[in-house]
């Protein structure tokens, strides 16, 4: 096995940007990036690495072989050469999945076939005898990349996506999936040693991301399964290492914020979400680095800003977007409440509202900063972010 291979890190759309500074961050170089991933390199023992640290990301994917095929059999055939022995015990459980584009193809399940009989086929005449397959992936995944005759097989070392942090327990209506709430955070211009204040806060996921970077805990320690975990390839003494390290650099942060434990605060109206929200920030291991409260968000007390220091603290709302028919009518008013909150309320701080109706941001009633795009499930969505200087209103 080489020791460096491609390695593509895949996300939400229009997350990539976010994503390949999260990359870079952890010190691995950005070969390329589109709407929908980041490829990098690295080794086996990388991927792991990754899977702990990414934030924003849904999956990493190991590649094995790139190559040209036409048909399924040529794909077969190409698939039949990969040494499967090096990554797959034969009394395994493996699944595949894939994203096909060739026009011999009609029915994806067809591909993933091929790949599957390669897969056993190679193994049964090494050792003589089949692992299992099927659709579960919380074990070992097998990815295939085909697009017109250009194709890539990987090893998905995730396996289930990443995008979910293990740590939310209680949902209140439409929450937030938390590799998002991380790319939205890291669209801000917050700081960790500042402010952060998210009313409506729902079952709490953006205040507990917000807590998780300001923690520098890692989002894979929530999490005791990763599809990696099942491949000959892996090692636990070297995996037990990382997380230990991981570990020990969240409480060495921790211990140089004593002074700003509580500068996160979370609101929301519904005593039932914030019971959902403590809950989950308990299961985080961030409980002690926010501050929930039941109230609406008019009444969100604010902490003043400091003239002093550098940089602003921020507010950030997700309201209702008025999904359904009828709905928005009955938001305008949220809306322009929000708008007056933000004048009234917020001076010195950076405002933040996410949501997927561009009609209903409107009635804000204020001129953005800058407007960011998202997809939130399927909904095109923005961060609309606004200064708020003092006076103003």
């Amino acid at each position: 096995m080489k020791d460096k291979q491609t390695i593509v890190i895949t996300c939400a759309p229009h997350v990539s940007k976010i994503l390949a500074e999260e990359v870079k961050d952890l010190g691995y170089p950005v070969k390329a990036s589109s709407i929908l991933e980041v490829t990098t390199e690295g080794s086996f023992k990388d991927c792991m690495y990754l899977n702990l640290h990414l934030r924003s990301a849904h999956r990493v994917l190991y590649q094995l072989k790139r190559f040209r095929t036409a048909n399924a059999e040529q794909l077969y055939h190409q698939l039949k050469s990969v040494a499967w022995e090096e990554y797959i015990p034969s009394n395994s459980y493996f699944s595949v999945s894939s994203f096909v584009k060739n026009p011999t193809i009609r029915d994806t399940r067809f591909a993933n076939l091929k790949v599957k009989d390669a897969i056993v086929d190679y193994l049964q005449d090494k050792f003589g005898r089949r692992p299992d397959s099927g659709p579960k992936q919380d074990r070992i995944v097998v990815f295939l990349h085909w697009k017109e005759r250009e194709a890539g097989i990987f090893l998905d070392t995730s396996g289930e996506s990443i995008a979910k942090h293990g740590y939310r327990r209680v949902t209140v209506e439409a929450p937030m999936q938390e590799a998002l709430a991380a790319a939205i955070i890291r669209s801000t211009a917050w700081r960790p040693d500042l402010p952060f204040v998210n009313p409506m806060c729902g079952s709490g996921t953006l205040a507990i991301e917000a807590a998780l970077i300001k923690a520098n805990k890692a989002p894979g320690l929530l999490r005791n399964n990763f599809a990696f975990m099942h491949l000959n390839t892996f090692d636990t003494q070297d995996w037990e290492q990382m997380r230990q390290q991981a570990e020990q650099e969240a409480k060495k942060t921790i211990a140089n914020f004593t002074n700003q434990l509580a500068n996160i605060i979370a609101t929301d109206l519904d005593p039932k979400a914030i019971a959902a929200a403590r809950q989950n920030a308990a299961k985080a291991g961030v409980a002690g680095l926010i501050r929930f409260e039941v109230a609406d968000f008019r009444d969100t007390e604010l902490p003043a800003p400091k003239e002093e220091t550098a940089g602003k603290p921020v507010v950030v709302i997700n309201p209702p977007y008025g999904e359904r028919l009828g709905e928005e009518e009955q938001l305008f008013s949220l809306y322009q409440e929000m708008g007056d909150f933000f004048k009234q309320k917020c001076a010195g701080y950076l405002g933040y509202i996410f949501t997927g109706n561009l009609n209903l941001s409107k009635k804000v009633g204020l001129r953005t900063n800058r407007r960011i795009e998202f997809v939130n499930g399927k909904i095109d969505s923005r961060l609309l972010e606004y200064e708020l200087y003092t006076g103003k209103g």
